[in-house]
């Protein structure tokens, strides 16, 4: 069954939850906070955010825009739908068929960071909306004005023309415990002021996006998106935003962006109406257990590098494909998702220290670190390739020698391209011909003499990182050779 991340634009249920006081020699009378007062007092600051977008309106048939008869009188028959301009329902003509007009988009949810209307959400919320509506607890609804938003951590900043607004305070994230007591605010469903509670149950959680979540077990539904989880002294320590599910709805498990994290974003939407974040032109892939041992690293750690873009910033500072990158600026990288994020927060225009494990040891290097929004494309040819050497080596594989212009189109200075295959650990590595072999451990690969002669010295008792070029991507196999 497939499992998706959803976005919270409309709307969440209330919980019901069973909890167990814990009672310990030293704590015997531990009790459940009561919620109460914190959420009268945090709840004036939460906004409900709808949303309207241009739509062109075409008169059908039906007497329904949008809706064909056939799915009118579907509705009609096995539902009991009143459908304007049916026989059981009122005729309703559209006006301006045809022309752009307004209409609903979506719900959503906002908090107030500071009392002249500054209101904190979620990037979605917003994203495409003609006219951004925040209605308060006090049913003032107010036409707010987009400061900016980044899709890429999906925070929005928008602001609304009032003062003297109750705000929440905010938290610090990083000092947030897996198993505290967390609150959330918001509009699911529509229903605006609702309230549920839970704990936080993991944090810095990877979901393939661009920061780290906490991950909670708060109910929290479509129409939640960009309200606040609070923790048990009202203060905020994220902005919820996605729910893991395999149906639509809540399964228990809901993520929330830290509010350090939204507030880095959030200050330079306020003052630059877009966020500006460094790049260094590297494509990265999974570091695994046999990758890393095969490479001498002992455990999965650092930013493998699968492919160096041509004339970057990491090829300028001397980064290769097939590095890894263990520390960037200082910080030590622990997994791929790392890298993104230090190098995302890194002023462009930085000269940076960078440390990457090539060829048993380590280089230290400096990379200068430029804007994210500037981006580089090549054009990728490819020769045939006339083969020269036939498959009965320990690699089971045939090489034939690569020409200037393949080395030049891959941005490489040597190596083999693969012609053939026999039944040998490459092969049952997924190894397919035109791929381009470009080291075997720590040697490089400079043609196909030298490459026949480095494979008979290979170890058959001893797995060795085959490092294979393919497209824009390099790949590291261990294998064993036969």
């Amino acid at each position: 069954m497939k499992k998706y991340l959803i976005t919270l634009m409309t709307i969440f249920s209330l919980g019901q939850f069973a909890f167990i006081q814990p009672v310990s020699a030293q704590n015997p009378r531990v009790t459940i906070p009561d919620f109460a007062d914190l959420v009268e007092r945090a709840s004036p600051a939460v906004v409900n955010i709808r949303t309207t977008e241009k739509v062109v309106v075409q008169q059908a048939q039906g007497g329904i825009p949008g809706m064909s008869e056939d799915q009118a009188e579907f509705f009609r028959r096995f539902f009991g739908v009143p459908i304007p301009g049916l026989p059981n329902g009122p005729k309703q003509a559209q006006p301006n068929p045809g022309k752009p007009q307004e209409a609903d988009r979506g719900v959503g949810s906002g908090f107030i960071i500071e009392s002249n209307g500054l209101i904190l959400t979620n990037a979605h919320v917003v994203e495409g909306a003609t006219t951004i509506y925040v209605t308060l607890t006090d049913k003032r609804e107010f036409k707010a004005k987009l400061l900016g938003m980044d899709k890429r951590t999906d925070v929005a900043v928008v602001k609304i023309d009032a003062r003297d607004l109750p705000k929440l305070p905010l938290g610090d994230s990083s000092r947030v415990r897996v198993g505290e007591w967390v609150l959330a605010i918001g509009s699911p469903f529509g229903l605006e002021n609702t309230v549920t509670a839970g704990i936080v149950s993991a944090k810095s959680r990877d979901t393939g996006d661009y920061l780290p979540f906490i991950q909670t077990d708060v109910a929290v539904n479509p129409g939640n998106s960009g309200g606040p989880l609070l923790n048990t002294a009202g203060q905020v320590i994220g902005i919820n935003s996605q729910i893991f599910s395999r149906s639509g709805g809540y399964m228990g498990i809901s993520f929330a962006i830290p509010i350090d994290e939204a507030m880095r974003v959030a200050d330079q939407l306020r003052t630059n109406g877009k966020m500006t974040r460094g790049r260094i032109g590297v494509a990265l892939g999974e570091m695994t257990k046999d990758v890393a041992e095969s490479l001498g690293l002992g455990k999965p750690r650092g930013a493998y590098v699968r492919n160096v873009e041509p004339g970057g910033p990491a090829a300028a500072g001397g980064i290769e494909s097939g590095d890894v990158i263990l520390s960037f600026n200082g910080r030590d990288i622990a997994k791929s998702t790392d890298l993104p994020r230090v190098v995302g927060e890194t002023k462009p225009g930085t000269s940076v220290p960078v440390q990457v494990w090539r060829k048993g040891g380590t280089r230290d290097l400096t990379v200068t670190v430029t804007d994210a929004e500037s981006t580089q494309a090549a054009n990728k040819k490819s020769d045939a390739p006339a083969p020269n050497s036939n498959s009965a080596n320990a690699l089971g594989v045939a090489v034939s020698e690569l020409s200037d212009s393949k080395k030049k189109d891959l941005n490489i200075k040597g190596g083999v391209e693969v012609t053939g295959l026999g039944e040998g650990p490459l092969a049952r590595a997924g190894i397919r011909p035109g791929d381009v072999i470009i080291r075997v451990a720590d040697a490089d690969i400079t043609g196909v003499k030298q490459f026949e002669a480095l494979v008979k010295g290979l170890d058959a008792n001893k797995a060795v990182p085959v490092f294979i070029r393919r497209a824009d991507s390099t790949l590291v196999v261990p294998v064993r050779p036969k």
